[in-house]
């Protein structure tokens, strides 16, 4: 009976195996099939008739419509084979509309069934062959041969490092070291003391209401500080508004251009110090600081590789850095040891590697413990000093996590690169120490220092503000999508070879819907935060090839820095978290004194200023007069009696609803010669 006749057949498919034949034959008897009657050969028949039934096309096969019931023979039977009786089984209707379409159809049934075998892969699956080392370098050149075995060398001379309690002896030395370098590092000096990047005198627009009463006092004074490293790549996210000037994606530095390098209150105080040349870029500091109050005229000021901005008017809050030898301060370990903590870890990570070689598991929760303290304690703490109590919160999650991802990811790769085999048994010849050191370990370092390296980008977060706004965003984001999109569509090529394809479209399919029903969640934003992609994309590494094991190992590190540094954030946020210091879109009013109806005849001190009426979803306005809160309330204007008509002024007004601003203005202009600038079009902060 052929293929084609068996199709088209209503007859069961039966099926007999000869005493003195190996193979499985067709045999017309109805209703049976002669089956040996060992178990080990009735699986064999079973696999053996599906693929077969697959191969060649039989309904049965592809609809499911025919179901095998197997009868065990009785104990003691010397029967050779038992009849078994096929139970023809109730077509679905995934079945029936295969088989509409495909005879309303053929041809494109034809087609999209071959579109749907391809992406379907091989049956059975298949698991990709074991990687094979790079460094054990043979070459033959004619009559000469080179050899030169870098991995089996490596591993011949350090076999006797891999004992576990070499490693345990490690473990308890770098914890006892690491413990006493934090100690040094953020716990000896007074935390009052600590300032962060973000530390400012005076807060932004109207947070220190009116004439800036809750930010003061304004009596002249001194005070110590210390300072992290690094506060010089900490910039503006946002547009900040300073006089009549907008900055952004900068430190917001305002002065230190004058003899006495007098800074603006709102400037970051480290950013301005590294400027000022008292503290260093890399090892941070401590210094004294002269708090003063009204200056006029900040000049601007570039030293250091930073460039501060001017403010040609009066504000009430000013500071300068003492640097003369009887105003050292009197703090002690002011370095900051974040650099020499990362060349340890990194050092300790490489011989993890190449050295001590422990297995897969303990080697993959070590650089998790690693790479989260590393975080945690040195590069972007909760503090300054570190809040151990908030590290520990997100650590015992993140080992949860972490092996979630062994589970599901880490398993099938790390132990074919490292040695000591694989899931399933499989195994590599030869482990290659150097190799995986350097793929994972590279991948792994540029994730835990996100902030230094991937956040440096001008393509940090994907809103329209970084891409219109920031200088080279468009080139970046072409560039990542393009790599992006080749090794999404690289990575898919190697599933499908193995035949998982199916499973991780339906899974991901599944994820797709899920945050497609977040995203429009009434009053919420979706946020896929950087340890939430790592998340998404490391079940689709679980395939042992070398870029697999390179993206795990940025995975596992951008996965460590989001959580260590900023723990476990909602995927949904409100708007009003993920605003921050940007403007809302809220509306805002408009000044009715212009250009065209500003006397300047008439003294600045007999002049008001006016502004339009409130709308019903506000109860009063906030005006800002050279950056301070000068007027809250539900009056429509306001005297210029108090202002000084030789310095130029800046304007700006907002609604507010129970004392809390919506966005303002951009900034009106008075110039000292009696000109009035309109403000421009649009808001700002």
């Amino acid at each position: 009976m052929d293929a084609e006749s068996t199709r088209g057949s209503s007859a069961p498919l039966t099926r007999t195996r000869s005493e003195s034949e190996s193979g499985l034959t067709l045999t017309s008897r109805p209703g049976f099939v002669t089956l040996p009657s060992s178990e080990s050969t009735q699986s064999h028949y079973t696999a053996a008739s599906t693929t077969a039934a697959d191969e060649k096309g039989y309904e049965g096969a592809d609809t499911g419509i025919y179901e095998l019931a197997v009868r065990t023979p009785e104990l003691g039977s010397e029967s050779e084979s038992e009849l078994v009786q096929v139970q023809p089984r109730r077509k679905t209707w995934v079945s029936k509309v295969k088989q509409s379409v495909a005879r309303r159809y053929p041809s494109t049934y034809t087609r999209i069934r071959r579109v749907v075998l391809y992406v379907r892969g091989p049956r059975p699956k298949v698991d990709l062959p074991p990687p094979t080392p790079l460094l054990n370098i043979s070459l033959r050149l004619s009559s000469l041969h080179i050899s030169l075995p870098l991995e089996f060398t490596l591993l011949k001379h350090t076999s006797r490092l891999t004992s576990p309690y070499l490693f345990t002896l490690l473990s308890i030395c770098y914890i006892t070291s690491l413990a006493l370098l934090s100690r040094s590092q953020s716990f000896q000096t007074p935390p009052s003391s600590y300032l962060t990047c973000l530390s400012t005198y005076w807060l932004a627009n109207s947070q220190c209401g009116v004439d800036g009463r809750e930010c003061g006092p304004f009596d002249e004074r001194v005070s110590e500080f210390r300072c992290p490293a690094q506060c010089e790549n900490t910039i503006l996210q946002n547009p900040r508004m300073v006089g009549g000037e907008e900055i952004k994606f900068v430190p917001l530095i305002v002065g230190g251009g004058d003899e006495e390098r007098t800074y603006r209150g709102d400037s970051f105080i480290c950013a301005s110090a590294v400027q000022a040349g008292i503290i260093s870029k890399d090892k941070g500091g401590c210094g004294s600081v002269h708090l003063i109050g009204n200056y006029t005229n900040f000049l601007p000021y570039t030293a250091h590789g930073l460039s501060s901005i001017g403010f040609p008017s009066i504000f009430p809050y000013s500071f300068r850095f003492l640097s003369t030898p009887s105003s050292s301060p009197t703090l002690s370990h002011c370095t900051d040891y974040r650099t020499p903590a990362l060349a340890y870890n990194i050092l300790i990570t490489t011989s993890l590697f190449l050295l001590f070689r422990p297995s897969p598991l303990t080697l993959f929760f070590s650089l998790i413990c690693i790479g989260f303290w590393h975080v945690a304690l040195f590069s972007q703490p909760h503090g300054p000093p570190p809040k151990l109590d908030v590290a520990f919160g997100a650590f015992l999650p993140a080992l949860f996590v972490a092996y979630a991802f062994w589970r599901v990811a880490v398993r099938f790769v790390m132990p074919l690169f490292v040695g000591g085999g694989g899931a399933g048994g499989m195994s590599t010849p030869t482990p290659m120490p150097i190799e995986s050191c350097i793929l994972y370990l590279v991948g792994f370092w540029i994730g835990v220092l996100h902030n230094l390296t991937l956040d440096k980008l001008p393509l940090s977060r994907l809103t329209s503000s970084d891409i219109t706004k920031r200088s080279g965003a468009i080139s970046v984001l072409v560039i990542g999508l393009i790599v992006v999109v080749i090794c999404v569509f690289n990575q898919l090529r190697v599933i499908r070879t193995t035949g998982w394809l199916g499973h991780y479209v339906k899974w991901y399919a599944a994820g797709g819907i899920v945050l497609l029903v977040m995203a429009f969640l009434p009053g919420l934003s979706l946020r896929l935060h950087h340890y939430i992609v790592p998340m998404m994309v490391l079940p689709m590494t679980a395939f042992p090839t070398r870029l697999s094991v390179v993206y795990q190992g940025l995975c596992i590190g951008l996965f460590l820095n989001g959580v260590a540094a900023f723990g476990f954030d909602g995927i949904l946020q409100s708007l009003a978290v993920l605003k921050q210091d940007a403007i809302s879109g809220s509306g805002h009013p408009t000044f009715l004194t212009n250009s065209t109806n500003f006397n300047a005849s008439i003294p600045l001190m007999n002049q008001t200023l006016r502004w339009s009426e409130l709308l019903d979803s506000w109860d009063g306005f906030a005006l800002l007069i050279d950056d301070v809160e000068r007027y809250a309330g539900a009056a429509l204007e306001f005297s210029l009696s108090a202002l000084d008509p030789g310095i130029p002024h800046f304007f700006r007004v907002a609604y507010t609803n129970s004392g809390t601003p919506g966005d303002f203005t951009n900034a009106a202009t008075y110039l000292p010669n009696g000109t009035w600038v309109d403000a421009l079009p649009g808001a700002s902060y």
